[in-house]
């Protein structure tokens, strides 16, 4: 491993050493919370496994670590595709990472895991460089509404989407974007968890949003189950 890459030791089911290139979104809380829900669910033995929004595959990773037998990793960030298949290749795991969008990938996945862009921001615009790892939007919806809208196309018949995202961003309306699309939903998990940089930097307008309490310095990650069987 070179300086770039970093260790999570016994973090929930995060407990091996990622490579991450500078600019790629590092693992943090909301990727623990998912890894875990993952290997709780439980990822079913052989399964084929979509993971949306890569990043340093680290999710990819643990889905094959937990018996899936065909992962697909997808990123937008050429770096980030690259982290995800060295850190699946040093392992001699089966994981597929590849560039493009979701609208892109073909349907009929077991399991789907989706860490998505979620933080607020004051411009509409499509952020570009490494900004477009997390922000999404004025209240934090630009990916998320498209991915509840189409997460029924993302799976087979006895598939499920895991999804974690903020409080910040309305998990409410997650809730009923998913069931309006025909899957049943659920929380599976839920952390309290302080303000890490990007939330920090952008607490002025969270408040000024309405989005945060004045003051308020921690968020609640949520991962939501969507079952389509």
């Amino acid at each position: 491993m070179t300086a770039t890459a970093a260790a999570y030791a016994s973090v929930g089911a995060i407990d091996f050493p990622v490579f991450r290139l500078p600019g790629v979104y590092p693992p943090q809380a909301d990727t623990a919370l998912l890894a875990e829900a993952a290997a709780s669910a439980p990822i079913p033995r052989g399964a084929r496994v979509l993971d949306a929004y890569t990043g340093s595959g680290v999710l990819a990773v643990t889905a094959a670590r937990l018996g899936a037998g065909d992962v697909t990793a997808v990123d937008v960030s050429r770096r980030a595709v690259l982290c995800a298949r060295l850190n699946a290749w040093g392992r001699g795991l089966p994981v597929r990472a590849w560039r493009g969008s979701l609208a892109e990938v073909a349907g009929g996945y077991d399991v789907v895991l989706a860490n998505p862009p979620y933080v607020p921001c004051p411009s509409p615009a499509v952020p570009a460089g490494r900004e477009r790892a997390w922000d999404a939007g004025p209240d934090g919806r630009a990916v998320l509404d498209p991915l509840c809208a189409t997460a029924p196309d993302l799976l087979n018949d006895k598939g499920f989407l895991l999804l974690v995202h903020s409080h910040v961003s309305d998990v409410d309306q997650s809730l009923a974007a998913l069931r309006a699309a025909g899957l049943s939903v659920t929380v599976v998990a839920r952390r309290r968890v302080p303000f890490g940089p990007v939330m920090r930097a952008r607490a002025a307008y969270l408040e000024a949003a309405g989005l945060v309490r004045r003051g308020q310095r921690h968020e609640d990650l949520v991962v939501i189950r969507a079952d389509r069987g």
